[in-house]
């Protein structure tokens, strides 16, 4: 069955682009740029329709007030998501988020597909993972080595 695709690629220059939905803006604003370094790129929290967004490297996300209240809990895995942010040094991004007194939900953790990383929640209950950059192939997640 043909979707129209054409050439070698039609998604070629897709990014990603997330959205939350917290109860407090305010917060999710101070988490990701003040713990985790985000740059504030649009800060809309003052209008009819709160949003803001922020960004580091290629890395997008929104986040649109919460319409009803929910339970933290239920972003939680695994029903919820987990937000996966790979860096080049998982220790000193993990040393930033220790300096900035924020709660770590497990630290720094050598993992068998070959990966290290730390996780934590963010205040809305997002639950992220920092991990170092890695290949991880399929042979090596089946335990076949390299």
């Amino acid at each position: 069955m043909s979707h129209g695709f054409t050439g070698t690629d039609a998604a070629q220059g897709m990014t990603l682009r997330i959205e939350v939905f917290p109860d407090d803006l305010d917060a999710f604003v101070k988490f990701y740029t003040e713990v985790l370094g985000f740059t504030l790129t649009v800060d809309q929290r003052d209008t009819g329709y709160p949003y803001a967004a922020v960004e580091h490297g290629k890395v997008r996300i929104g986040a649109a007030r919460a319409w009803e209240q929910v339970d933290g809990k239920a972003r939680a895995l695994p029903a919820g998501v987990e937000i996966v942010l790979e860096v080049d040094d998982v220790t000193a991004f993990r040393d930033r988020v220790q300096a900035a007194s924020y709660p770590l939900e497990q630290d720094l953790q050598h993992r068998p597909w070959g990966l290290t990383d730390f996780r934590l929640h963010d205040p809305a209950g997002y639950y992220l993972r920092v991990t170092n950059k890695g290949l991880v192939t399929s042979r090596r997640l089946a335990g076949l080595g390299s």
